[in-house]
């Protein structure tokens, strides 16, 4: 069957699949729609909190990052992954026990006032959008590729889908529309990496392929032919290169950790499950899940990087026949330059593409003598290496189709996750909980509904004037989280002495110098041609990215906190019991009236 076909059947029909589950289970009352009336399965709430956490970024754009970062690339890994643990260990279980249904609510009520709540609810907002135009970029790219349709056009039917079973479903609908997702994206993520490390390596495990000799019998082990190969074309060393200086790796890493710790769409999972017990054996399954894809993206990234330069580089680096004839380049670079997201361009007029660092002085003298006059492939967007990648391998059209319909599962499940997270804030901490406190449950639902679709149409703005590629993006929202949300949780729980005039001053310090720090060098509000200083390493602060800075805006805000907080009245008895009492681990307490 035709690709295009076969596409448009499956992602068709995984379509069908989640909009009837948002209709099946229709949230009905304000519980149903924050947290699924927290009748959710364990396992089942782990399963939808890996699809939820394993967005756009996890799937299409993280093994592009490593494909292209190499070493580098691993701090995705290890600050996700990291954060994961910490959340998952160290707060979740205590947030479950309060029993609140939101994040905001929380730090309104442990800090005992409307301003911390408010406060708390402007970051959250400006996180959860920051991190939705990530999963709107990758939705556009997947969509964009796989219908054949502009970009712009991708974008909008991916909007169209999320609104409609996110609004209609809540929660409920959610959760498990996210079991779906998750079960579909990770066979598209691993299927197409088990016939890719077989083709190289011989071996059907991705993550011991990775390690392993390559197939063609030269005893050649896969990354030392990787390393060879990228050095031979003036790239860096693919298994040292490092994602700037090592403070500012450090930082990255810690930035990406915390802020999984501090984001409020994946808190929210916990309090979904019945008992405080639930939330950690969910957190415990939701790793497992997790740790499937990301073991497999390493050698996803790396296969993808040896794939497409093979595919280029037909023969020896230098040689007049040893590229690739762009009149009988592969199908898959004509489908994916109609997209705009891939370009080459034939500077030196020999019918040929030459791939290489043309940023190498020493490289470009080489270059110079075989008669190559710069790179020619001047677009290689790092987002869709994941999704081109089975085409790049010559892999069956079921499977470049499976891989598809993961992409955008990924997509949807965190957008849906996000926009949730969103609506509960506007209309539970904000309406309900300080404008509007005898709203009825029915005009609180339509709020939340009403704030989605809000929502959601300006993520898709910034989605298609995004400020990075799907995984920086995110590592934006990580960072922002990071300076803000997570020093008020771990203080709010851990910190007796921690009160409301602290909590206040330091989240506003702490996304502020975060916010001020990244619009500086990505334009304010993200609007391209804004940005006071070039986002280069040697514009930023003691080399530190925008993306990684989150972790000094999380120093900023412990700091400021705890001089306020000691400077100023200790909290109320009863906060402090409170703090105690959740810290005690003994039953689940019921849940506090709405």
């Amino acid at each position: 069957m035709e690709l295009r076909t076969l596409t448009y059947i499956v992602v068709g029909i995984t379509f069908a699949i989640y909009i009837g589950i948002a209709i099946w289970s229709r949230a009905s009352s304000t519980g149903e729609f924050y947290v699924a009336g927290k009748g959710i399965h364990p396992v089942a709430n782990g399963m939808a909190t890996a699809a939820d956490w394993m967005s756009a970024a996890s799937f299409i754009s993280m093994a592009g990052l490593i494909a292209f970062l190499g070493y580098g690339g691993s701090v995705f890994l290890m600050g996700w992954t990291g954060g994961y643990v910490l959340l998952a260990m160290l707060l979740a279980p205590y947030l479950r026990k309060f029993g609140k249904y939101t994040v905001p609510e929380f730090i309104g009520d442990r800090f005992y006032t409307q301003t911390a709540r408010i406060v708390a609810v402007i970051c959250l907002i400006i996180i959860s959008i920051t991190y939705v135009i990530g999963q709107m970029r990758g939705m556009g790219v997947a969509f964009s590729r796989f219908m054949e349709v502009p970009f712009e056009v991708g974008l909008f039917s991916g909007m169209a889908i999320v609104f409609i079973y996110a609004v209609l479903g809540g929660m409920k609908g959610i959760t498990y529309t996210q079991i779906a997702q998750y079960v579909v994206l990770i066979f598209a993520y691993t299927i197409p990496a088990i016939f890719i490390s077989l083709q190289l390596t011989g071996n059907p495990i991705p993550q011991l392929g990775l390690g392993s000799t390559m197939a063609d019998g030269s005893g050649v082990y896969l990354l030392d032919k990787l390393d060879q190969i990228v050095t031979d074309l003036g790239f860096a060393e693919y298994t040292t290169t490092s994602n700037g200086n090592m403070l500012n790796m450090f930082l990255y890493t810690l930035s990406l950790m915390i802020g999984t710790a501090g984001l409020p769409h994946v808190i929210i999972r916990f309090f979904t499950v019945p008992r405080v017990k639930d939330a950690r054996y969910s957190a415990g399954w939701a790793l497992v899940f997790i740790a499937i894809l990301y073991t497999t993206a390493p050698a996803v990234g790396a296969m993808a990087r040896l794939n497409l330069i093979n595919t280029i580089q037909t023969g020896e680096v230098g040689s007049p026949t040893g590229n690739l004839v762009a009149a009988e380049r592969p199908e898959w670079m004509d489908r994916w330059e109609t997209t705009g997201l891939l370009a080459y361009e034939d500077k030196n007029g020999d019918g040929r593409i030459q791939y290489f660092n043309d940023a190498n002085d020493a490289m470009n003298a080489k270059a110079a003598e075989w008669g190559w006059t710069g790179n020619e492939m001047t677009k290689v967007d790092r987002d869709i290496m994941v999704l081109a990648n089975p085409e790049i391998a010559n892999l069956p059209n079921w499977v470049i189709a499976l891989v598809a319909a993961g992409g955008i599962a990924a997509a949807l499940s965190t957008a849906a996750g996000l926009l949730l997270a969103i609506a509960s804030s506007i209309s539970h901490d904000l309406l309900k909980g300080v404008f509007m406190p005898e709203i009825s449950e029915q005009k609180e639902l339509l709020a939340s509904r009403i704030a989605m679709a809000f929502a959601i149409m300006v993520a898709g703005y910034f989605g298609l004037n995004p400020p990075g590629f799907a995984a920086q993006v995110v590592a934006l929202a990580f960072g922002l989280a990071a300076s803000s949300i997570f020093p008020a949780l771990m203080m709010g729980i851990f910190d007796k002495r921690a009160n409301s005039t602290g909590a206040i001053a330091g989240m506003l310090a702490g996304i502020t110098s975060t916010l001020l720090y990244i619009f500086w060098f990505k334009g304010w509000f993200f609007i391209p041609g804004t940005n006071m200083a070039p986002n280069t390493a040697d514009n930023w602060f003691l080399g530190i990215s925008p993306e990684a800075f989150g972790a000094v805006g999380a120093m900023i805000n412990f700091a400021v906190a705890y001089i306020v907080s000691h400077a100023t009245a200790p909290p109320p008895e009863h906060i402090q019991h409170l703090v105690e009492d959740i810290r005690v681990p003994r039953g689940a307490g019921a849940g506090a009236g709405h």
